[in-house]
């Protein structure tokens, strides 16, 4: 079969429409809820691992930051969740398309920014020239700062579509060597599969690890503006 290294990062279509949108919205139906007094083990383990993450992320926010616990956790739930999905066979990675990473991470650190700017004014600022800097210095190192503040969002975004990409490929690229060898060489099938099977647990914790920073980022940009 013919095809190219990237396909596997193509939008899937279906009856030639784009399904990007069923695709980010599937993750939601796989969130675990329990209607009853006690919850069951998977739902526990779940709840559990949502709690130690949050109580990481929140430990140092203030009032005004613990507003935002709902939204991070949704956050880091959803993110996790597309991660791993996108690992099953023959399916689709939504956060290894940098349009919508950045539409995830351009909203959430403007809001941040908006807080600092609304609640912290003069520390905002602040942060755009560093204490003590020379008075001929200060338009550079004010150029400097501001652009290393409006990168931030685009850092977010190539950071997990480029780790997510890269597991994705050399997955690919094993997988195809295995079914290649399995014709040809039956003798180095064995050892290559299990490296792809190791590169496969390596990738649920990069996927699970990916979704933790994104979030933990957006955390920190929002205590420091809060």
């Amino acid at each position: 079969m013919n095809e190219n290294l990237f396909t596997p990062f193509s939008t899937p279509t279906i009856l030639n429409q784009p399904a990007t949108i069923p695709i980010i919205l599937f993750p939601t139906l796989l969130v675990l809820t329990s209607k009853h007094p006690i919850n069951n083990q998977l739902t526990t383990i779940q709840q559990n691992l949502i709690q130690l993450a949050l109580k990481q992320m929140m430990m140092t926010h203030n009032a005004k930051g613990l507003n935002w616990s709902l939204m991070l956790t949704s956050l880091i739930t959803f993110i996790t969740m597309t991660n791993l999905l996108g690992l099953l066979p023959y399916s689709f990675t939504p956060t290894t398309q940098l349009s919508m990473n950045l539409a995830m991470a351009i909203p959430l650190w403007a809001g941040t920014v908006i807080m600092g700017l609304r609640f912290k004014t003069k520390d905002s600022l602040a942060h755009l020239l560093p204490q003590g800097t020379p008075t001929s210095l200060i338009p550079m190192l004010v150029m400097i700062e501001t652009i290393s503040l409006l990168i931030q969002p685009v850092a977010l975004a190539v950071r997990l579509t480029a780790n997510i990409t890269a597991g994705h490929l050399l997955m690919h690229l094993i997988g195809s060597a295995v079914l290649a060898l399995s014709t040809t060489n039956l003798f180095m099938t064995l050892p290559t599969s299990m490296l792809l099977a190791l590169l496969t647990i390596l990738e649920i914790a990069v996927a699970l690890i990916q979704a933790y920073v994104f979030t933990l980022l957006i955390s920190l940009y929002l205590r420091n503006n809060t």
